[in-house]
């Protein structure tokens, strides 16, 4: 059983509970056809086999990390009312749990008189943060680094606002030599801070950045979709626990509760430090915001009908799992880093493999050994098909050499890149699954280097 469904059992008293609140309305039954609808589930259900085990410990692939199953839940029994978080009467207590939620997501930053919102997703979020910095610089640059998400140059291309790439140093990290020769041309408004990169799950240099903030002036916005939460782990090493100690000191944050949060696709959150920067949401509506004279989430985002099920689904995992320091949800995240040292340090020690700088969050970046980029990329691509056979299910990612060249030596770069493998180890059950992951990827890699040393006899004796 990879499916947990033990949880179902509860709905049905949830169901009533809520129903109970409708009782003074007429009898109304809807109509539904049992055998029509049980056919066309069965169907989903077959199509959705076609799928990969993302909740399974042997997927440490992609940022795919299922929900938490009192969000599930929460979020299921909202759907019988399927509220709209945009004007308080299409989601009255939705709305109310949205803003709860938000604010307990800003506490856990520092935050306490903030403004924000949940969006569709890290995407929606960071647009909205860009916009802003537009609003309040309308000609003004923004800049993020070369492994900020390719997200933030599409968003300033939609905005038409003016965009930079920083270069990185070897440790995926924005350098600052060359994103202060970028503040001397003048004109920048706003600087990303990555707070987990996608490939890497690198963390950009926040307390320099915070510093040239005080010389140039500009606005710092954290893309912290992926590493946000990891400001209440207590496992993070010296470099990393000195960036998340600032996180306060920012203008603006994103972070995906659908990501390290715990919550079903698309949840994601912005918040803004000065709330005064709402008054950019403000406009007008003839048919909306008449219910309440209360603030209308519609009023504050530039999202309209958005689903108040997220915001129920946060809000019940955000009461079951307290976002503090030494909580369940805390350790939980805890593990997932240890899960990633483990496997890091695993990969390190084994001379079948090249790695390069430790994971910061819980992402690892390795190699297959070879003696030149091509030979390496094949070898990876062979692991990770072979892999994929046996239900062990990684991620790759194309890697400039800037990377790496500090750390492999004797390596001929006839190819400016590397294929590299790469795995997220975002579940916390890995750490318990980490000999049974080694063990079966150990297996692969061996029948990899057989399949290539057998292939490179064939080569020679042809």
């Amino acid at each position: 059983m990879t499916l947990e469904t033990k949880t179902l059992d509860l709905l049905p008293e949830a169901i009533q509970i809520l129903e109970s609140g409708f009782n003074g309305l007429p009898d109304f039954e809807p109509k539904v056809n049992l055998d029509s609808i049980r056919k066309v589930l069965n169907e989903v259900a077959l199509r959705m086999r076609d799928n990969y085990p993302y909740q399974h410990p042997f997927y440490i692939g992609q940022m795919l990390k299922p929900p938490h199953p009192v969000a599930r839940l929460a979020y299921m029994l909202s759907l019988w009312i399927n509220p709209n978080n945009h004007a308080l009467d299409g989601g009255r207590a939705s709305s109310a749990m949205e803003k709860e939620a938000v604010a307990q997501i800003a506490r856990m930053f520092g935050w306490g008189n903030s403004l924000g919102h949940l969006c569709s997703g890290g995407t929606m979020a960071n647009l909205e943060a860009l916009w802003i910095s537009k609003c309040l610089r309308p000609n003004g640059k923004i800049v993020a680094s070369e492994q900020a998400h390719y997200t933030h140059n599409r968003i300033c291309a939609v905005l038409g606002i003016p965009f930079e790439s920083i270069p990185v140093d070897s440790n995926a990290r924005m350098k600052m030599s060359e994103l202060r020769k970028t503040l001397d041309k003048g004109n920048i408004a706003t600087v990303v801070a990555t707070i987990g990169t996608t490939a890497t799950g690198s963390l950009d240099p926040l307390p320099e950045i915070l510093e040239l903030q005080k010389e140039y002036r500009f606005r710092v916005h954290l893309d912290a979709a992926y590493g946000g939460y990891f400001i209440l782990a207590d496992n993070l090493a010296p470099w990393a626990k000195a960036t998340y100690e600032v996180l306060t000191e920012a203008d603006s944050i994103v972070v995906d509760p659908h990501k390290h949060g715990l919550q079903p696709y698309g949840c994601g959150c912005v918040i803004f430090k000065d709330p005064s920067v709402g008054v950019f949401y403000k406009h007008d509506s003839p048919y909306t915001y008449f219910t309440s004279s209360e603030i209308h989430l519609g009023e504050i985002s530039l999202e309209c009908s958005r689903p108040g099920s997220s915001a129920v689904a946060l809000w019940a995992t955000q009461r079951l799992l307290p976002m503090v320091r030494g909580g369940d949800f805390a350790r939980s995240l805890e593990n997932c880093r240890r899960a990633a040292l483990k496997f890091f340090d695993l990969i390190n020690s084994d001379p079948r493999f090249l790695t390069g700088q430790a994971p910061e969050l819980d992402i690892v970046v390795w190699s297959m050994k070879a003696t030149k980029a091509s030979e390496a990329s094949k070898l990876n691509d062979a692991v990770f098909e072979n892999a994929a056979k046996a239900n062990l299910h990684l991620a790759k990612a194309n890697l400039r050499k800037n990377l790496f060249e500090e750390y492999w030596k004797d390596f001929t770069w006839d190819q400016d890149y590397v294929t590299c493998l790469r795995s997220v180890l975002m579940k916390p059950e890995s750490l318990d699954w980490m000999e049974s992951i080694w063990a079966t990827l150990s297996t692969i890699v061996d029948e990899a280097l057989r399949d290539s040393q057998l292939k490179g006899d064939m080569k020679s004796n042809a």
